[in-house]
Parts: C-alpha cells; structure tokens; sequence
C-alpha cells in the first residue's frame, strides 16, 4: 500500500517548490519566492483554502508576492518614510509604497530562502526552510543585523502546522517584527457563493490609523456594530471595505479566525498562536474572492510610536536568543 504522507521537491506553475502530501492534504511552499505556502488544498472535496496566482498570473504574484498564499512579513506592514529607529540609530528602508510615502512589508517575502530538510513519516509530511542574514546579504543593506528566520510546515490529519522562529546571531540586539500576510479564499469550496460564508476574528480594540498614510495615531477607535458582530462571530468577510488595524484580545485562550461555510457545512480555522498581539485585516476594498487576516507581532510602525514597546510588540532579542511561535490552518465538519 502506497504511503499517503510524501515530501517531495517540484514545481508550481514552473517555479520550484516542496510539496507535502497527507491523506486529503496537499501543500506547496515556494523557496525561491519568500518561502510562501502558496497552496493548502483538500483534494478530496476539491477545497482551496488559499488564494493561488492564476496560471497566466505567476509573473505578477513574483513583481508583487503579497496578496497569495502566506507571505512572511519581516518586519510587517509600514513604516513611515521608510524610518526605522532602533537602540538609538535609525535604519533607512526603501519607500516602495510611494503614494503613501511608506516602506511597506519588509524583505522575507520577496527573498529566497534555503531549503533546509524534507521528509515524512506515519505520522506527517514535512519541510524545514531558513534565511540567514549576516555581512554579505542583500536584507544586511537596510537591516544590518545577523539573525536567522526558520519556518517549518508540516502536513497530517491535523491540518497545516506553522512553526517560526526569529534566532539573534550577532551582538546587536535584534528587533523582532514579523507577520504573515495570509490570504484565505472566501468561499474556498467549489460552489459555494460569497452569501455562504461568515467568519469571526479574535479582535480587542482597534487602532485609529491616519487616513492619508495609514499610520497609527497611537489612539483607539470604538468597534462598530460591523466590528462587533466580526469579533463575535457570523460576519462577511467583505461587509464593507477593511484595511483596518486591530489588538488580538483572546477567547477561550485562542487567538484565531474562524470561516465558516453553511452551504458546505465545514469550518476552517486558522489558530495563530498568541504571541501575535495585532491583527491587519485587509479584504481588497471589499471585491469578494479572498481576504487577508494578518496575525502580527506588532503595531504598524512601532518603532516611530511613542508608546510602551510592550504594549505594541516591540520586541528584541538578545545574542542567541529566540523567538517562536505555531499556527495551524485546518477544518471542522460542523454538518
């Protein structure tokens, strides 16, 4: 009898790419391409739970690798006029969202990483990929820093497992911003409409952000009758434009979006851990199709906000210290 768990390198629509296999799951994480998990799909039910690039659209998601699959973020989101200030010096990233004036999202989704090992057992498939930044490396002209990013994705009957770890192997103390830029197909099964669907986010407070720039203010806003019913459940993901900027604020102890599809009778649940403090939630101006929950680390241009580095996950680690935290993407037959 034919193993149902597999790891084994290929390609996805030409580029090269390790897919994991277990019974109804299959995954595919893109290397050369920021180590997206571009794919996570239930064969057996024809279900895609994440948004893939079309076949003619392979060239635009690489000029712009951020609304597919699940994107890592280093460091996350914006930053206003590309300013960075960290332990008294002030680092200069590229302003790429020129209208706005902002770096936004970092550099691990747009750079390669190393394949570090494949494999599978009884139990699971998996697959172990890592960026290391030292003197040398593209990443070091705007964070010179020496740290290590590792993902591992592994496959069973439990779902898809995420575990991240951000590693400190220089003397400089390390600042510690990451998110993922998850983007979730919404309906993700073949014949249900956008009216199936809701969802639920585990929300607390949101942020004000200025208009222009999207810049927090360092204030909160109170949660509309919209917001209220996102963070209590049964919500559409598109019922009305959302770029939007919340703290997570646990329940039951979990952190999590919930999607819930009633044509189908399936919920997918992405539990992301809770050392994510904030939540990004963008839907593309509400069009339908997907939306993006972003667990993360941090406020939006923390290091420019004049507010306690705790209260707005602005973390750093110390010379061989770590930093990890798991997600897990997976369903509930809910009938």
């Amino acid at each position: 009898m034919e193993a149902t768990n597999k790891a084994y390198e290929g390609e996805y629509q030409g580029e090269q790419a390790i897919w994991l296999r277990s019974g109804p799951y299959e995954a595919a994480v893109l290397p050369q391409i920021g180590a997206n998990l571009i794919a996570f799909r239930d064969t057996s039910r024809g279900y895609a739970f994440l948004r893939e690039p079309a076949e003619d659209g392979m060239e635009a998601f690489k000029a712009n690798p951020g609304v597919h699959g699940i994107p890592v973020l280093f460091p996350p989101n914006r930053y206003d006029a590309g300013k960075f200030p960290w332990e008294g010096t002030t680092y200069q990233f590229p302003v790429n969202e020129t209208a706005r004036g902002n770096h936004l999202h970092g550099f691990a989704h747009t750079t390669p990483w190393r394949v570090d090992s494949y494999g599978a057992d009884d139990r699971e498939s998996r697959v172990t990929l890592s960026l290391t930044v030292g003197e040398g490396h593209p990443v070091y002209a705007y964070m010179p820093f020496e740290f290590t990013l590792k993902l591992q994705y592994a496959l069973s009957e439990e779902g898809l497992l995420q575990r991240v770890s951000v590693r400190n192997n220089g003397a400089k103390r390390l600042p510690c911003l990451l998110a993922f830029h998850t983007a979730v197909n919404a309906p993700f099964a073949p014949g249900s409409q956008t009216s199936d669907v809701g969802f639920k986010l585990t929300i607390g407070k949101r942020w004000e952000l200025s208009g222009d720039r999207m810049l927090p203010t360092g204030r909160f806003q109170p949660l509309t009758a919209g917001e209220e019913k996102m963070r209590d459940g049964g919500q559409s993901p598109f019922f009305e434009a959302m770029d939007n900027h919340y703290t997570s604020q646990t329940q039951n102890g979990r952190n999590y979006m919930e999607l819930t599809d009633s044509r189908a009778g399936v919920k997918l649940v992405y539990d992301v851990g809770v050392g994510y403090k904030m939540w990004m939630i963008w839907n593309n101006f509400a069009q339908g199709g997907f939306f993006c929950p972003e667990p993360q680390v941090n406020l939006v241009n923390a290091p420019n906000v004049d507010l306690p580095a705790e209260d707005i996950g602005l973390i750093g680690l110390e010379k061989g210290e770590i930093w990890e935290e798991t997600s897990r993407l997976y369903t509930i037959d809910i009938g």
